[in-house]
């Protein structure tokens, strides 16, 4: 039988342990800090919109079997101290970090289009339809890796992670990446099966182009999630008398003679574009959501994170016939 004396030796061990791994961690955190100075600004950026956007989450945490444990795993660089098991930690001599189901098992993809068109900025709005569609996808990757779930960007050569690492790698790619320079839609990739893409762009492609490129991640089994992001002056069309209209990605011109004329027409073509989007998604058991850019980034922000963060298990991707 154990003696007074030997426990009181062996908590002072594993408290001795446990001050050790606390010292560890204090090193990487302070190696977090210098990362941090040299993070790209989009990072920057979409950081401070995912600490305001946070505070509408707290307490919305999903209940039933996705709140179960479900592993422990090392922990890595970047890592919150929050979510380190210290009693497991000190008994294993590593730092531990303690899983749920849903965290070890999900990963989010977000892309975001550079395709000539999302350039356009009216005087209506303060930023164009690029930088607001890629300042969404950084902050929702951003509030994805504070929840817990793997993030990389569509495409990208990064494998995806939890750290503010995968976070530097997604807005590096999410800027740099050459391959979205022309394109309106993202290319169609092999994705793991129940995992969650985010697309963000104007989405003024053909309907076919589109349902082709959905229908490709659904048949996978890929939960998907677009976002429509537009100019205000591309839904209410505000130009009066002769206006000339140019197309971004050529050489189309269009002058009308009375541009407030075309107001109503281009109103029902709006319209009946969403409403085709709109149906193509939820076929698919995907989501449509649209945002302008003359709103703040907030509201479509949360409302896209209440997407992700609910029990997408029980609504699995359908293959429209």
């Amino acid at each position: 039988m154990e003696t007074r004396q030997a426990q009181l030796n062996r908590g002072d061990a594993l408290r001795n342990r446990g001050d050790a791994l606390r010292h560890r961690g204090d090193a990487l955190r302070h190696r977090g800090q210098l990362l941090g100075a040299a993070l790209p600004p989009l990072l920057v950026a979409a950081d401070r919109i995912a600490v305001s956007v946070i505070q509408g989450v707290h307490g919305r945490r999903r209940a039933g079997p996705g709140e179960d444990f479900w592993q422990y795993r090392q922990y890595s660089f970047g890592d919150a101290a929050n979510r380190i098991d210290w009693r497991k930690s000190a008994r294993s001599e590593r730092m531990l970090i303690r899983e749920n189901e849903w965290a070890a098992s999900n990963t989010l993809y977000v892309w975001a289009s550079r395709a000539p068109g999302m350039s356009f900025r009216s005087s209506l709005a303060p930023v164009t339809k690029r930088e607001r569609a890629t300042l969404i996808a950084m902050a929702l990757a951003a509030l994805a890796v504070r929840g817990g779930e793997r993030v990389t960007a569509l495409g990208s050569p990064h494998p995806p992670g939890h750290t503010r690492v995968a976070l530097a790698n997604v807005a590096e790619w999410l800027e740099a990446d050459p391959a979205r320079a022309q394109a309106d839609l993202p290319k169609a990739v092999r994705l793991p099966r129940y995992a969650t893409c985010v697309l963000v762009s104007d989405f003024f492609s053909t309907i076919p182009e589109t349902a082709k490129l959905l229908t490709g991640f659904a048949a996978e089994g890929v939960r998907g999630h677009l976002l429509q992001v537009v100019d205000p002056a591309e839904e209410t069309l505000p130009y009066e008398g002769r206006t000339e209209f140019i197309e971004y990605a050529g050489e189309e011109r269009l002058i009308a003679g009375r541009a407030e004329t075309l107001k109503e027409p281009y109103a029902r073509r709006l319209a009946l574009h969403r409403e085709a989007l709109k149906d193509l998604t939820r076929k698919l058991g995907w989501s449509f959501t649209t945002h302008r850019t003359d709103r703040p980034p907030h509201g479509v922000l949360l409302s896209l994170y209440g997407l992700i963060s609910g029990r997408q298990s029980d609504r699995r991707p359908r293959v429209a016939g």
